[in-house]
C-alpha cells in the first residue's frame, strides 16, 4: 500500500511588504527578516510570500492563494496604502481643520474596506495570524523638520487604528510595531527597517509562533 507523506515541520507564511521583504536595505551580509526569523525557528519553515511595496490589495490578490500548509500567518500591511497620501504632508493649499480631518476620514475608511477584505480571506484559513502594526517613520536627520514627523504619525494614527480594530474583531493578535521601533538604528531609512530593526521583529514573531504552537 502507497504511503502518504505526512508533513512534520510546522509552516510559517509571512505575508506583506518591505516590513518583512527588507532584504534590498540592510548593508550588504547582513540578514533580512525573513533570514532572521528561519535561523531563530531551525525546526519551521519560514516562506516570504512578502513583497516590497505591495499595498492590501496586493498582498489579498498575489500573496494568499493556496495557504492550506501555513501553520501560522504574519501579516504586515497598511504602510504602503499610508504612502499613496503622503501628498497630505505637503498640501500647501489653505483648508480648514475640518476639511483635512474629513480627508482624513476618508482615507481611513478607504484603507478599512481593503483591509477588512484581506483580513477576511485570511481567517477562512482558520489559522493563527498575527498583524502588524505600521510603525512610524524616522524622518530625523534625513532632512526633515520635527513637524513632518508629527504630522507623518498623526496620519498614521489612522491607519493603525483600523489595524488595531479589525484584527481584534476577528481574534487576531498584534505586533504594535511603534513601540518595538523605537531607535534610529532599527531603520535603514526613514521607512525600511534594518538588520537591527529585522532582528528586533524576528525575535517578537519567533516568540509569537512559539506561543500560538502552544496554544494548539
Amino acid at each position: 500500500r502507497e504511503r502518504r507523506s505526512v508533513k512534520t515541520e510546522k509552516i510559517v507564511v509571512l505575508l506583506g511588504d518591505s516590513v518583512i521583504d527588507n532584504g534590498e536595505y540592510v548593508r550588504p551580509g547582513e540578514l533580512d527578516v525573513a533570514q532572521q526569523l528561519q535561523m531563530r525557528l531551525p525546526d519551521h519553515t519560514v516562506v516570504k510570500r512578502a513583497v516590497d511595496g505591495a499595498t492590501c490589495a496586493d498582498v489579498l490578490r498575489w500573496q494568499t492563494d493556496d495557504l492550506r500548509d501555513a501553520d501560522s500567518i504574519v501579516l504586515s500591511a497598511g504602510g504602503n496604502d499610508a504612502l499613496q497620501h503622503l501628498d497630505l504632508l505637503d498640501v500647501s493649499v489653505a483648508t480648514t481643520p475640518k476639511d483635512v480631518l474629513v480627508r482624513l476620514w476618508s482615507i481611513r475608511e478607504e484603507f478599512r474596506r481593503g483591509y477588512v477584505a484581506l483580513l477576511d480571506s485570511l481567517a477562512l484559513t482558520r489559522r493563527p495570524v498575527l498583524s502588524l502594526t505600521v510603525y512610524n517613520p524616522c524622518f530625523d536627520g534625513h532632512g526633515f523638520d520635527a513637524a513632518y514627523q508629527q504630522a507623518a504619525e498623526s496620519g498614521l494614527s489612522i491607519i493603525n487604528d483600523v489595524i488595531q480594530q479589525e484584527a481584534r474583531r476577528r481574534a487576531f493578535d498584534i505586533l504594535e510595531l511603534r513601540t518595538l521601533f523605537d531607535d534610529r538604528a532599527d531603520y535603514a531609512n526613514p521607512i525600511e527597517p534594518s538588520a537591527i530593526g529585522g532582528a528586533k521583529l524576528a525575535k517578537c514573531v519567533s516568540d509569537w509562533v512559539g506561543s500560538a504552537a502552544r496554544r494548539d
